[in-house]
């Protein structure tokens, strides 16, 4: 989500130095060559723009793209922020916070270390842990048990101010038929 903003931010501002860089251009022309045509329709789209009405059909869709554009970006702005996991506090004063790709990693060396898994993915959040964990010697029933008793045990270790949902899934080769 931070990258689709921090586009959209890019995105933006291009078009605001491009539209500054076409004024700045015109203006320009305008100084070096007074008699001559401008260099981008001015006056032509400011008559055009005299012409329409508030009430026009054109203003009123132009109105409602921008608010929506405006409330899309404020949505995307506000989704962006970082969504820290929280830990308990040393102190009255003080907040310890960790990121959701800390907890995933150890969360994702426990699995990793754990008899009879392949390979293991982890995606966390200060509401929930998930584990994606592959095995070839073990199958489901067996391992998905053991690891879901595990990352909860670690899950309760940590000093984490909310305890975190989790959801395990094995994919074992000796589940396929």
């Amino acid at each position: 989500m931070r990258v689709l903003v921090r586009l959209l931010a890019l995105t933006l501002g291009l078009a605001i130095a491009a539209a500054g860089a076409a004024v700045l251009a015109g203006v320009g022309w305008a100084m070096a060559r007074p008699n001559q045509e401008a260099l981008l329709p001015w006056p032509q789209w400011l008559d055009r723009a005299g012409e329409l009405a508030w009430t026009a059909s054109t203003i009123r869709v132009a109105a409602w793209v921008l608010v929506a554009a405006g409330l899309a970006m404020l949505l995307l702005a506000a989704l962006a922020g970082r969504h820290d996991v929280y830990l308990q506090d040393p102190a009255a004063d003080v907040t310890v916070t960790t990121s959701p790709r800390s907890l995933a990693r150890i969360v994702g060396q426990r699995v990793r270390g754990t008899d009879g898994v392949r390979s293991a993915s982890v995606t966390a959040s200060a509401r929930s842990v998930r584990v994606r964990a592959t095995s070839r010697l073990l199958d489901e029933r067996r391992l998905r048990p053991a690891l879901i008793e595990q990352v909860n045990e670690l899950v309760n270790e940590l000093p984490l101010a909310r305890v975190p949902h989790v959801h395990v899934v094995v994919h074992s080769a000796k589940d396929r038929p």
